[in-house]
């Protein structure tokens, strides 16, 4: 028994070992995959023209698509779930017939600067999309190893029913470098989008929203139909909660403001909301402006669910298509959204600063600062005149100032 026991010790020992050497060989010294975690405005564009052309509640069950997926669309997209889940980055890369997904991490738990680089290869098929080459650093990997882990890890998450949908209503997939699009050819199953939407709103998180719509509800019910009240007076009372699912109720709450002031029918993304407590249009404001109110709500609420870098994206998405077809470029609304994304960041992280707007102590000046002086109204054509694009020198300068008077702001600093 005791030579048994030893052989056992020895073997995982050397596995150990083993493991770690292969980890440790294949760390680089150079990331593969450099970049910012933003997100261009122009992949916003691309996503709402694909959500348009392809709006899953107007499919049926079979029915048949073929649409082409721009590759910088899905460039900014690897590189967002590599950003937000791995705290990595990604990219994607096309070639003839195939298409490469690379992830770059930090080896925190290594001295210096030492990167674990991943890199998988799909190629062109006429059916579901399957691995066909792939490495760790430099050293190769199996691809049927790869897609085993894929699964395995798909399954361990509890999403393997909604993966096995996605991946068998792909009926083609041909890359397409010269033009740098991807043909994704597809059979609509309509459970999908009952799937998805179950991913990305739980029963708990239905529940917290609810409860959050009867709450708002019940503050605004003493109001007349029309009339006006400051933001910070209904955020702090929606942000009062407490219990071990506090930032979960808080981000319940940003997205029923968020619904709410983007006047936007929350059935057609949850058909339960049809049950509950209608609102009385009352107009939030912030500065005592109703467009600094909503820019600064519907941020919050798409970076406490989605992240910084798409709420920042649409923010400035929003303005390029207001100075073409809109209101006109706004740096004002461009502050209040960049004020909505870091309070957004404030609720995920259940920042304890939060606590000082729940008590009552903050007011419109401790959440965004002064817009009065910022540029606003500026059709294209004027935009382009005096800021030429959003790279310029004269736009950054501009930008920074924005991001100078956020970061005096005591409820956004970091330390």
């Amino acid at each position: 028994m005791k030579r048994l026991l030893a052989w056992l010790a020895g073997t995982v020992l050397l596995l150990v070992l083993a493991a770690g050497g292969l980890i440790l060989a294949s760390l680089d010294n150079q990331p593969l995959v450099s970049r910012s975690a933003t997100i261009a405005p122009q992949s916003v564009a691309q996503a709402r023209w694909l959500l348009l052309t392809n709006d899953p509640r107007r499919l049926r069950s079979g029915d048949s698509r073929r649409t082409a997926i721009p590759a910088a669309l899905i460039d900014d997209g690897v590189n967002y779930l590599a950003t937000r889940f791995l705290h990595g980055r990604g990219a994607l890369v096309l070639a003839e017939q195939t298409a490469e997904i690379r992830l770059t991490l930090r080896a925190s738990f290594f001295p210096g600067e030492r990167y674990l680089n991943l890199s998988a290869t799909l190629q062109q098929t006429a059916g579901e999309p399957r691995i066909s080459a792939a490495k760790i650093g430099a050293l190769p990997l199996p691809a049927a190893f790869v897609e085993f882990a894929l699964a395995s890890g798909v399954r361990l998450a509890g999403y393997e029913h909604e993966w096995n949908l996605a991946r068998h209503a792909v009926t083609e997939l041909k890359f397409e470098p010269e033009h740098q699009r991807v043909i994704v050819g597809y059979v609509w199953e309509s459970a999908l989008l009952e799937r998805a939407r179950s991913v990305a709103v739980s029963r708990d998180d239905l529940a917290r929203m609810r409860s959050a719509q009867e709450m708002l509800a019940a503050m605004l019910d003493h109001q007349a139909p029309g009339s006006k009240m400051e933001l910070v007076t209904i955020l702090g009372p929606m942000l009062d909660v407490s219990g071990s699912d506090q930032r979960e109720n808080r981000r319940a709450a940003i997205f029923i403001l968020a619904a709410y002031q983007s006047e936007k029918n929350i059935v057609s993304l949850i058909p339960e909301a049809a049950n509950w407590p209608r609102l009385r249009p009352v107009k939030l404001t912030l500065h005592g402006r109703g467009d600094s109110a909503q820019h600064f709500v519907v941020s919050a609420g798409l970076a406490a669910w989605a992240g910084e870098p798409i709420a920042d994206a649409i923010g400035l998405y929003k303005e390029l298509d207001d100075a073409r077809h809109g209101s006109g470029f706004s740096f004002a609304d461009l502050a209040a959204d960049r004020a909505g994304t870091r309070f957004g960041e404030l609720i995920n992280k259940n920042d304890a600063k939060l606590q000082l707007l729940t008590q009552g102590k903050l007011n419109d000046r401790d959440l965004a600062p002064t817009l009065d002086d910022l540029p606003e109204s500026l059709n294209e054509r004027e935009f382009r005149r005096q800021y030429s694009n959003t790279g310029s020198p004269t736009y950054q300068h501009l930008a920074n100032e924005i991001e100078r008077r956020l970061a005096a702001m005591p409820l956004y600093q970091t330390k």
